[in-house]
């Protein structure tokens, strides 16, 4: 019952003009009698930014994947989404790079490409 939650394709984004920008937080948060861990992650994964949230064991709770246009869009939507819920003491923003692997699929280098180039 419900195994597959739906599926997707795993886009290599270095590779498409429009790229997004990624990025992965880390939220700590404090808890009360009345607010747990599966409430504030339902909170978190309403936003559209969001692409992946996990509860981690570690030095913070949440570890959260953002999607976003700009890094400036990604720090506005942290700071102004995410940081100030009540349960939200700490964030720290971490920006992807570059990927090798993603959803199980490697990225191979571009650099590999075995093809002479064509001058004009």
């Amino acid at each position: 019952d419900h195994v597959v939650h739906g599926y997707q394709a795993v886009i290599d984004w270095d590779r498409v003009d429009e790229g997004k920008i990624r990025a992965v937080v880390e939220i700590n948060v404090e808890l009360d009698r009345e607010t747990g861990y599966e409430e504030v992650a339902d909170q978190i994964a309403k936003f559209p930014a969001v692409d992946a949230l996990h509860l981690v064991s570690g030095d913070y709770d949440f570890a959260v994947e953002v999607l976003g246009e700009t890094m400036q869009d990604v720090s506005q939507f942290i700071s102004e989404q995410v940081a100030p819920m009540p349960e939200v003491t700490q964030t720290v923003t971490h920006y992807i790079m570059e990927t090798y692997k993603d959803g199980g699929v490697r990225f191979e280098d571009g650099d590999d490409d075995d093809r002479l180039s064509v001058s004009p």
